[in-house]
């Protein structure tokens, strides 16, 4: 491939990339020794949620996953395992969302501007006002089929 079709190639690529653009996301399932989930009431989003955020660019997916979990809860320590991908339509972009499983870490929760609370429940029995994406990867994580889907 000469200069001239590298470049048109990464401009059809960028302009596809703007097109349809994909962000990708990741969230935990931080686990207590006695096997209940932690759970998060954000400042900006309603109901009790799985704590995660984006990954930055040249990010790896288990390093956004540390970052975000102790800029959040205060996490410190704990071995990320992969346990689904998911995707998520979210206006015209796409989400594509990686769910960990977090065990052997310890929290040191602050409320923040962020995330206001936080609780460990039975991932079987969650709280009162757990989103049903959440309701959703909690079952998953007991045992129930996975979903594609957010």
């Amino acid at each position: 491939m000469n200069i001239f079709q590298h470049a048109l190639l990464r401009l059809f690529l960028t302009l596809k990339g703007l097109g349809s653009p994909v962000a990708l996301g990741v969230a935990g399932a931080v686990f207590d020794d006695d096997g209940r989930v932690l759970l998060v009431r954000q400042s900006y989003m309603p109901g009790w949620r799985l704590p995660g955020g984006g990954v930055g660019r040249g990010e790896a997916p288990e390093t956004a996953l540390l970052r975000e979990l102790k800029e959040e809860v205060g996490l410190a320590g704990g071995t990320p395992v992969l346990k689904g991908i998911y995707s998520r339509r979210a206006g015209w972009v796409t989400n594509v969302i990686l769910l960990f499983a977090v065990t052997g870490g310890h929290v040191d929760f602050r409320p923040n501007w962020e995330v206001r609370e936080i609780c460990f429940a039975d991932p079987v029995a969650p709280p009162q006002g757990v989103s049903d994406a959440t309701r959703r990867r909690l079952a998953e994580l007991v045992g129930a089929p996975l979903s594609p889907d957010w």
